[in-house]
């Protein structure tokens, strides 16, 4: 193609020029290009690192998800109502946790319940005048099943037996927080120290520090359902649900389901309406809404990330516009287009943008991987976010070039050459 009026050649800047003038643009100033990269690499980084982690985080959620909530199913006494002042029966068989062991998955199960204690009986481990109460306790009936169900991690002594609870003895298991309160340490429990409820001894058999199910994050103490049935008759009713019997049941995992659907008829074959069943929900859903709201949070760090970036970018691109003033004067001159000269600034920012992204995906990988590899967790990385990182890099650099690049095209060429 040929100019009418002077017969020359039309000026054209090709792609694999426009690439190597980017790249000693870029080698010129290795530096200043470091620094304006710097940017872009954290915002890859993070946003690879922070979905990566989100993903690895949310798998192990899921694990615990399964391991616990997913194993675990509740069923409550819903008897109907009943006179004020009367305390029927509780809803549940006397060898419920047989029963419920019989069930093919059940690992272990058994009765519990909040024991109201009346208006001026406290907790306390001396019955000295000066012995102060511990109003924080919560006391509860439980069975030897229920027990082993709620999965206590004993740190001294030994939890509730099925002997202490058919001869209705006072004992109690109490967590580690009631046990410092109370001024019981594990070294005193073989001289068999006792807490006071209501001026009756409860001797300290055990001391748990957490536990799994039911009483997790609680200040409990539990003694034996028969005993609390001696001493305090069944349970309250018309005070609300929690405060009925209870069973909590633990099962192998994937069988929580199939437990719940034969619990109610297998423990009143008679009136299994009585008993209101509760399934764990469905672990795909809340590993889904956990993922989505860490997701959502961290990208939102990644993008800001990703801002900083490119606001390095175009601000490093207009010094540099400023500093080559009298080369783009001096290309002008030779015959180049505006369009060549915005192309030119435009392929130094692009390549900026990605060789950052580049880097930046490298580093997100390798935190997410070391990070795991310190938890002894499984690594995630979607390739659907992981492998398109570096074009980020690639359009924050094109952006971030653009006001730059259209200053730089309309830099006059007389201006230019007189700056110089």
């Amino acid at each position: 193609m040929t100019r009418p009026a002077t017969g020359l050649a039309a000026p054209r800047l090709a792609g694999r020029d426009a690439a190597a003038e980017a790249v000693a643009g870029i080698a010129q100033r290795p530096g200043r290009s470091a620094l304006t990269m710097l940017g872009t690499v954290l915002g890859v980084g993070a946003f690879v690192a922070v979905l990566g982690l989100t993903a690895t985080s949310a798998g192990q959620i899921s694990r615990q998800f399964t391991l616990l909530e997913d194993t675990t199913v509740t069923v409550e006494d819903n008897g109907s109502p009943t006179p004020l002042g009367t305390n029927p029966p509780i809803g549940f068989p006397a060898d419920a946790d047989r029963i419920a062991d019989r069930i093919n998955g059940v690992t272990a199960a058994g009765v519990w319940w909040p024991i109201f204690l009346p208006s001026g009986l406290s907790v306390t481990g001396s019955l000295a005048l000066s012995a102060t109460p511990d109003q924080a306790v919560t006391l509860l009936a439980a069975s030897p099943g229920a027990v082993q169900a709620m999965g206590l991690s004993v740190v001294a002594g030994s939890p509730l037996t099925s002997y202490e609870n058919d001869s209705s003895q006072h004992v109690a298991l109490i967590d580690s927080t009631t046990a410092s309160t109370l001024g019981i340490s594990a070294a005193r429990l073989p001289s068999h120290p006792a807490v006071f409820v209501g001026g009756v001894a409860y001797t300290v058999v055990g001391i748990y520090a957490a536990a799994q199910r039911v009483v997790t994050g609680e200040d409990a103490m539990l003694i034996p359902e028969n005993t609390a049935l001696a001493d305090y008759g069944n349970p309250e009713p018309g005070i609300g649900n929690q405060d009925e019997a209870q069973m909590v049941i633990a099962t192998r995992i994937g069988a929580a389901r199939a437990v719940a659907r034969q619990i109610a008829a297998a423990e009143l074959p008679t009136d299994p309406s009585r008993l209101v069943v509760t399934s764990p929900p469905s672990p795909q859903t809340l590993q889904s809404q956990v993922s989505g709201d860490l997701a959502g949070l961290f990208l939102v760090l990644a993008l800001i990330s990703l801002l900083i970036g490119a606001v390095g970018i175009a601000n490093t691109t207009l010094v540099a516009v400023l500093e080559r003033t009298g080369e783009i004067g001096l290309r002008r001159a030779l015959g180049a287009r505006p369009r060549h000269i915005a192309g030119q600034f435009l392929a130094e920012s692009t390549a900026l943008g990605t060789l950052g992204g580049l880097i930046g995906t490298c580093i997100g990988v390798a935190v997410v991987v070391i990070f795991a590899a310190a938890k002894d967790w499984t690594a995630i990385l979607y390739p659907d976010y992981t492998l398109p990182a570096p074009l980020i890099g690639s359009v924050v650099g094109l952006l971030a070039g653009a006001y730059p690049a259209l200053r730089a095209a309309h830099t006059s060429p007389m201006a230019a050459l007189r700056h110089e």
